[in-house]
């Protein structure tokens, strides 16, 4: 008790020096002040929990049991029984919540910070209780503690194997290595490669079905991650569903950066990725619009394409645009605006090489969104347990990084993240066309996981307010990865549709209709609705490598 009452007293303590540090660093920025008042009763408050806390563990039939949040009860770094069924332990995990509950109390009464400011606090403190479980280490693990007696030490050694490797590349790892393999067993769906350049390479699939849509589909995944997942094992792969339906699949597979695309901006997205491949679809197949997806941050280039096509009186070119985990308006952009301050964007300068950012950095970023689920779970299970990794598709692309071009990075979170300047008319520009989101009149489907913790349903519910065309708006189960790659046959989760229109986020919640499983089959019923006409899967609709370029899933997914 008196180690962990240490503890906390030094956590607060260091809130306190950061405050005011925060105060002399920042001009504009006031002096982190307190409420004494507030702080001597949140001290009491913990001492009279730590005291019931103490008398438990000592007399279990003088105090009743503790209450438990939900989130506890459901946490799963304490789910084996020795948690609970051991006295010692019991009491370890139950002061351990004690203390989060308070630290995170504490930084509640930090007043001088601004909602910015006081958002990152929360952030690091959070990300501190985290690191301080104690089933992240050894002595106070009742599992290493039995697992350790167990192999006489054996799994410290294999897993100090474990991070010893993790260190030489640089990476945690987080699946097992070599189980999966591009065009083996992920990436699998037939198709060729019908376009290279220096920026991306355009994927064509084969037709399963007599007739297809006679309005095609090009996908444009983020370019921050590998364009498979929407194309992982056969059962759980959007892109082979989609061409089971009947339409005419391409996908856009961009090239990881390197030294070659140093200078490469936004406005490269826009022009020579998006545009080049919406052209270009329309070229092959001899059609006048494209049915469009796009994925996080490609969806938020889609809505700026949309814009330049308004502009330029060519919005007829796409017919449909569907936005999967999209923002437009990053004022509410969630725990990923911690990271955007200019300290944070000078720190991230300095980690670009030759005009390129290494993708690892990025994907340590988004594990520390979910650093209990997505890094210090696997301390536990691999480097104190020393458990095998286990083989699972969507951990390996999760790990399967890509670079990203240095110029185009710094811009995207100073004038997106930062200023929000994409939902101001005018304020962007591509190739000297003013973007304007209120122009873009193209039919839309928006979907958001209720669950995201990258692109919050919130935020991505502003689409439907700068979009001046017909829209759906439909919130799906789970967050922002398993939200969107939930193939029907799965029976997974559920998605909220809403027919009436709504003015808030809420309001469509209030009045929407729970259904269970997938929101694919109601997206192709909107697709449908938009333009049901068929034609003949003949000709081009069957792709051929008639430039040498080769099959799916391409080269530039190979690259690292």
């Amino acid at each position: 008790m008196q180690h962990w009452t240490w503890v906390l007293g030094r956590a607060q303590q260091m809130m306190m020096e950061h405050g005011l540090d925060l105060a002399g660093q920042v001009p504009s920025m006031p002096a982190a002040t307190f409420d004494p008042t507030a702080m001597v009763r949140a001290q009491a408050d913990f001492w009279g929990d730590t005291m019931r806390l103490w008398q438990r563990f000592i007399d279990p039939a003088s105090a009743p049991p503790a209450d438990e949040s939900p989130d506890q009860t459901r946490d799963r770094r304490f789910k084996a029984p020795q948690w609970r069924e051991q006295p010692i332990f019991d009491f370890i995990r139950q002061s351990y919540f004690t203390l989060s509950s308070h630290l995170l109390a504490g930084v509640e009464q930090i007043d001088g910070l601004t909602p910015k400011q006081k958002e990152q606090l929360r952030f690091a403190t959070r990300g501190f209780i985290d690191a301080m479980s104690p089933s992240n280490f050894p002595a106070t693990n009742p599992q290493v503690l039995e697992r350790t007696i167990e192999t006489g030490g054996e799994n410290l050694i294999k897993g100090l194997s474990h991070m010893l490797n993790d260190l030489s590349k640089g990476q945690l790892t987080q699946t097992s290595e070599g189980a999966f393999e591009l065009g083996r067993n992920i990436a699998t769906t037939p198709g060729k490669v019908v376009k290279r350049t220096a920026l991306y390479e355009l994927i064509q699939y084969s037709p399963t079905t007599e007739t297809v849509f006679e309005t095609p589909l090009v996908i444009f995944p983020p370019w921050i991650n590998r364009f498979y997942i929407l194309d992982l094992t056969p059962e759980k792969s959007f892109i082979r569903w989609a061409v089971d339906q009947g339409l005419t699949v391409f996908v856009v597979s961009w090239k990881s950066a390197d030294a070659s695309m140093a200078d490469v901006v936004w406005d490269d997205y826009v022009e020579r990725g998006q545009i080049d491949a919406i052209d270009t679809v329309r070229d092959l197949l001899g059609v006048e619009s494209v049915h469009s997806i796009g994925y996080c941050v490609a969806g938020t280039t889609l809505a700026a394409t949309l814009a330049v096509l308004a502009a330029r009186g060519q919005q007829e070119r796409v017919k449909s645009a569907t936005f999967f985990t999209a923002q437009v308006d990053f004022s509410e952009a969630g725990d990923l605006n911690v990271f955007v301050d200019d300290e944070q964007l000078a720190l991230i300068g300095s980690l670009t090489t030759d005009g390129f950012l290494d993708g690892r950095y990025m994907a340590a970023t988004f594990n520390l969104l979910r650093g209990r689920d997505l890094i210090w779970n696997y301390v536990t299970s691999n480097y104190l347990l020393g458990d095998d990794y286990a083989p699972f598709d969507l951990l390996h692309w999760n790990s399967d990084v890509t670079n990203l071009p240095a110029k185009w990075h710094a811009a995207y979170l100073s004038d997106l993240y930062r200023d929000n300047l994409l939902v101001q008319p005018g304020a962007l520009s591509v190739g000297g066309t003013p973007i304007d989101l209120g122009k873009v009149t193209t039919p839309a489907y928006v979907q958001a996981g209720r669950e995201d913790h990258i692109a919050p349903p919130a935020s991505v519910w502003k689409l439907t307010e700068h979009l001046a065309g017909p829209l759906r708006f439909v919130l799906a189960g789970s967050g922002h990865i398993a939200g969107v790659v939930n193939p029907p046959a799965a029976g997974k989760y559920q998605h909220w549709i809403n027919a009436k229109p709504a003015r808030t986020l809420e309001d469509f919640v209030a009045g929407a209709t729970e259904v269970k499983g997938s929101w694919w089959p109601d997206w192709i019923g909107w697709i449908e609705g938009v333009d049901g006409a068929r034609t003949p899967a003949k000709g081009a609709r069957k792709p051929k490598d008639n430039k040498g370029l080769g099959d799916a899933p391409g080269l530039y997914v190979r690259t690292r």
